[in-house]
């Protein structure tokens, strides 16, 4: 594979090669994908066997028509069946919301899911691309999204809850707003393809509103929250006239027999659907507390199930990506192609403690590494890692951007850690759960003071040589001075954030941040005290409705 990475990459339609196209070129093995965001816990192996022990009727058979399986996933989620249209993957249904609903122009913050920005242009529309600022943690501020869209003169907005790549999130009271200011759109999509992996409020979804409202869509995926991205099937709620209109364009077969039979199986397994989202969301508070400990790489606040984060300055997104598949067989998502991103970003999506210990420790040895070809030189300045050029190094280090720690010093506090808090490391044995990684943190003796993320130096200080090429948009000026994100306040004075359901004591804070860094909360995008933990789901969650009962 090490030959033919190059023009993998660049003879796909998509952002990365398929598992397909990957298992083809190893043996018929594919790399572990930190790539594609689905669920990794879901479906379960009993699941897996039943589908498997079906294969044959399933693949012999016609499905039924797509209303019979729509009525069925309506009667799952409690929605009325003339309110949901059904579609082969999401994407079919964002272009047949813009072939029908789109008359002119689309507003869309960037970054984002590119079909959000590419199928309009494919129709010739106005695209109004409004820009996340690295500054701020890349939150969207509803207040001045919707100035844009005035002086843009708009006709429809999409806000993607949680955004791809970076995992932001708005709630459910800040997004009724938007539209209750944007009543006079001809469109507002809300696409909530990765809600369910949240755990910032315990209601997010807006699928109620879009019942009620005449000019609002909300899109859901069935792929990526099942770990069913191959069975290609989501859908969309809105009023009856708007969810008909477009449900009357589909095939009446454009749902196909395996579909139809996960559909039908998953009112016998909500309780495992339920545990799935709790365990992604452990995971991902784990992922970003091992990520932030490597030297340079910021972990900004997700509640998706991925992570964005930005490497080293010095770094190449692609050289990294290719690296970590050719020498380490891990796949991950570069996104120098990305509308409002670069090269020195990848998403990275939230997986088992296991593969995430193989991914900390390829990215060690690829942006650290001694030998010839590290994607980050060593400088040799006292640090055991580089940030590029020594001023921009030196700039980094003192201030982080932002009036953070040096990281040189947070480098230097991971060296002092105790073995059991340092990564990497061996697990340790008594770790309670079976969850390997995770170390009970002693008892805070307060609450650590709330931090801003680590944020990038202002633009006008980088020397030339350390620029980062930026894709061509419209944009907003950088500010000189990094601001804190809106979406992470300040904790009031006393409270400590509350430990995710299930972790008990473990540790929540992230290694070299334990003085004043960022808490657990934070790391989640939350912007409150998380709640205490609801009982236990007994059935199959309602759209809308209790995503968070468990964890």
């Amino acid at each position: 594979m090490a030959d033919n990475v190059t023009s993998l990459f660049r003879g796909t339609a998509a952002h990365s090669p398929s598992m397909a196209a990957l298992a083809r070129e190893s043996d018929g093995v594919g790399p572990v994908d930190f790539c594609i965001p689905c669920n990794p816990y879901f479906p379960t192996p009993g699941m897996f066997e039943e589908l498997s022990g079906r294969l044959r009727e399933i693949i012999t058979y016609y499905p039924s028509s797509a209303d019979t399986i729509t009525a069925e996933l309506c009667a799952l989620l409690q929605l009325p069946p003339s309110c949901v249209a059904m579609g082969n993957g999401s994407t079919e249904l964002i272009t047949w919301i813009d072939h029908l609903l789109v008359r002119e122009s689309l507003a869309i913050p960037v970054p984002t899911f590119g079909r959000w920005t590419d199928q309009p242009m494919e129709t010739g529309k106005r695209v109004d691309m409004f820009p996340l600022q690295e500054s701020a943690g890349f939150a969207l501020d509803p207040a001045q999204y919707i100035e844009f869209i005035r002086a843009r003169g708009t006709r429809a907005a999409v806000i993607c809850n949680p955004n791809n790549p970076d995992g932001g999130f708005l709630t459910r009271r800040a997004l009724v707003n938007f539209m209750d200011q944007l009543q006079d759109l001809d469109l507002i999509v809300i696409d909530e393809s990765f809600l369910e992996f949240a755990d910032a409020e315990s209601d997010p979804s807006v699928v109620e509103e879009a019942v009620l409202r005449p000019n609002v869509i909300v899109l859901r995926s069935l792929g990526k929250n099942f770990g069913l991205h191959g069975i290609r099937f989501g859908y969309m709620v809105a009023n009856p006239a708007l969810a008909g209109k477009v449900r009357s364009m589909l095939p009446k077969w454009n749902l196909n027999s395996f579909a139809e039979f996960v559909v039908f199986m998953l009112k016998n397994h909500g309780q495992e659907y339920m545990e799935s989202l709790h365990l992604v969301r452990r995971d991902r508070l784990d992922m970003a507390r091992q990520l932030t400990a490597l030297p340079g790489l910021t972990v900004y606040p997700s509640q998706g199930n991925f992570l964005f984060v930005r490497l080293p300055v010095g770094a190449e997104g692609t050289v990294v990506r290719d690296r970590l598949l050719t020498e380490h067989r891990i796949l991950v998502r570069e996104c120098g192609n990305k509308i409002g991103s670069s090269s020195r970003f990848l998403r990275l999506v939230v997986r088992p403690q296991t593969d995430v210990r193989r991914l900390v420790s390829g990215m060690e040895q690829v942006l650290y590494g001694t030998r010839r070809g590290a994607a980050v030189p060593e400088l040799g300045n006292g640090t055991s890692y580089s940030s590029g050029t020594a001023a921009v190094d030196r700039l980094v280090s003192e201030t982080n951007g932002a009036g953070m720690p040096g990281l040189a010093a947070q480098a230097a506090a991971m060296q002092s850690l105790p073995p059991a808090q340092t990564w990497p490391g061996p697990a340790p044995a008594q770790a309670p759960m079976g969850m390997p990684g995770l170390v009970p943190a002693p008892a805070p003796a307060a609450a650590a003071p709330p931090m801003m993320p680590p944020q990038p130096a202002a633009p006008m200080q980088m020397p030339a040589a350390a620029q980062m090429p930026q894709a061509p948009m419209p944009q907003a000026p950088m500010p000189a001075v990094a601001q804190a994100p809106a979406a992470a306040p300040a904790m009031p004075p006393g409270i400590a954030p509350a430990p995710a359901a299930g972790l008990g004591a473990f540790q929540t804070g992230m290694p070299g941040l334990r003085n004043g860094g960022l808490t657990a909360a934070q790391v989640r995008g939350r912007t409150q005290p998380e709640p205490p933990p609801a009982s236990q789901p007994t059935g199959w969650p309602a759209a809308g409705a209790a995503y968070n009962q468990v964890g």
